[in-house]
């Protein structure tokens, strides 16, 4: 998915006593250890009242494990982010590139109505119009519409550039089928392995196993997904035994599960990555020699080891390590506090203050600003932390400041380039402008071969590597904490296929 991990959580405080409250307030007989333990109950991070079933505009991780147990994509991604089928049998260009034909398996809603290419059309028509507000409209952009057509099964999708890399939009979060004219979602109707039963925005939501799926019912009866915010409430959720499954858990929860009776933690490596984003059209930024230095003055082992207690892996300023189209062989970033040092100076910038942007939202920021302001004191910036809202952040970074914490989750290496770092990309907050990149981006799209295309990719990465203001200095892991009386669950990385997947789990 295309969204900075930090709006997944949005309430804190009162949310979560709210959430807490309603946990409390669960008959025993829905508890995971009661004898009706055919319901699996899952605790999320949640958005409050503004909450929707609408899968095409609900950018949190809850919307999407809600919209992956109500509905079907189209395709969907592997654990490299490339991707597989779901909905489609088959998929497939023409030689140019711009005309994809997609044949679609014999499925059907849950009303009994099969899933048909002129569904899928619709709702990709409806995703791409501005209007929807839809999270992945962008990927649907280059869709010409009216020279696209469906028939039956048969799914033509005419596009006004050549796009070798386009599939990667059909398995995009936020690109779920519903069916055709869909006008309201009180009572949504998908095609997905579990069906509706109740739902309040900011509560509680319960669907139950249909077991009619084309891909086979689920093992579980009835799935409900418990809002809890604040990640300690998730964590304790799950330890008094009122969750079986508590999602995006900090590496300290983590440690604390591990080794407990009845508990198991889902670690998954290079999920997320954590970087701090500089303003390069803006002072003191737009001066590459400063970009430069505070580059060369990070220590990411460090950062790893304290601020991510160690689970994770330090970053080489790049998006997407361990994920198809990620360059191999790149030389890691060392630290060099004398060139750094000597930037500076050249640059006439010693004593230079710098504001870090910062929030609660990801909870080893706090300490990575610490642990920042103290390495690039050696290089000569006074770095001090300017703390934000978590439930604004992400809209405010993109108009203030000048260098700002940035996390985002796993998708195809593609579309973040896209939609972060080509100069006309709405999540592009650096302000990276460089045609050279743009146009080795549009050149790889167009490329048919899918070595010289990943060839084409790498260099326009190895271009940015330096000069997109993008500056990754981790992958931190993903960690979920379930249940031990739960079976079926993988370690996934989040946006891929098998990441909060409940169809296949069992409650002994």
């Amino acid at each position: 998915m295309t969204f900075p991990l930090a709006r997944r959580r949005l309430l804190t405080g009162a949310g979560a006593l709210a959430a807490g409250a309603a946990l409390a307030g669960c008959s025993p007989g829905n508890a995971p250890g009661s004898s009706q333990g055919r319901r699996l109950r899952a605790a999320f991070s949640a958005g409050g009242s503004q909450e929707t079933l609408d899968p095409h505009t609900a950018p949190l991780f809850i919307d999407q494990a809600r919209a992956k147990a109500l509905y079907d994509s189209v395709l969907t991604y592997k654990d490299d982010m490339s991707v597989q089928a779901r909905l489609a049998e088959s998929w497939e260009s023409d030689s140019s590139g711009s005309r994809w034909r997609v044949r679609l398996r014999d499925a059907r809603f849950h009303d009994g109505r099969r899933v048909t290419a002129a569904d899928v059309l619709w709702n990709y028509r409806r995703i791409a119009d501005p209007a929807t507000g839809a999270s992945a409209q962008q990927l649907f952009a280059g869709v010409d519409f009216s020279a696209s057509r469906a028939s039956g099964r048969d799914l033509t999708l005419v596009l006004t550039a050549a796009d070798f890399e386009f599939p990667a939009a059909l398995g995009a979060a936020g690109t779920e089928i519903v069916p055709k004219d869909t006008k309201d979602f009180d009572r949504p109707i998908g095609s997905g392995p579990f069906r509706y039963r109740s739902f309040r925005p900011g509560g509680s939501t319960l669907f139950t196993a249909w077991s009619d799926h084309w891909d086979g019912g689920p093992d579980i009866e009835e799935l409900e997904f418990v809002p809890v915010n604040d990640e300690q409430a998730r964590l304790n959720a799950l330890l008094s035994g009122q969750v079986h499954y508590a999602h995006d858990l900090s590496a300290a929860s983590a440690t604390r599960l591990a080794g407990r009776d009845g508990l198991r933690v889902l670690r998954t490596r290079l999920s997320t990555m954590q970087a701090v984003l500089l303003r390069l059209n803006r002072a003191p930024f737009d001066d590459p020699r400063l970009v430069r230095a505070f580059t060369l003055g990070l220590d990411r082992d460090r950062l790893v080891e304290v601020a991510l207690a160690g689970h994770g892996t330090a970053g080489n300023d790049l998006f997407g390590q361990g994920l198809r189209g990620y360059p191999a062989g790149l030389p890691a970033r060392e630290r060099d506090v004398d060139r750094a040092r000597a930037l500076v100076e050249e640059a006439g910038a010693n004593g230079l203050t710098i504001a870090l942007e910062t929030s609660d939202a990801d909870p080893t920021w706090g300490n990575a600003s610490s642990l920042i302001a103290g390495q690039l004191k050696d290089i000569g910036f006074k770095v001090t932390p300017h703390v934000r809202s978590a439930a604004t952040y992400f809209g405010e970074i993109k108009t203030k400041g000048v260098a700002a914490h940035s996390r985002t989750a796993t998708l195809p290496v593609t579309t973040h380039l896209r939609s972060r770092l080509r100069a006309d990309a709405p999540n592009n907050l650096t302000g990276y402008d460089d045609p050279a990149f743009d146009r080795l981006l549009t050149q790889a799209s167009a490329t048919r071969d899918e070595k010289t295309r990943l060839d084409l990719l790498a260099r326009a990465q190895h271009r940015a590597r330096d000069r997109s203001g993008q500056l990754v200095w981790a992958f931190s892991d993903w960690n979920i904490g379930h249940s031990g009386t739960l079976t079926g669950l993988r370690a996934a990385p989040p946006n891929s296929c098998d990441w909060a997947r409940f169809d296949r789990v069992r409650i002994s």
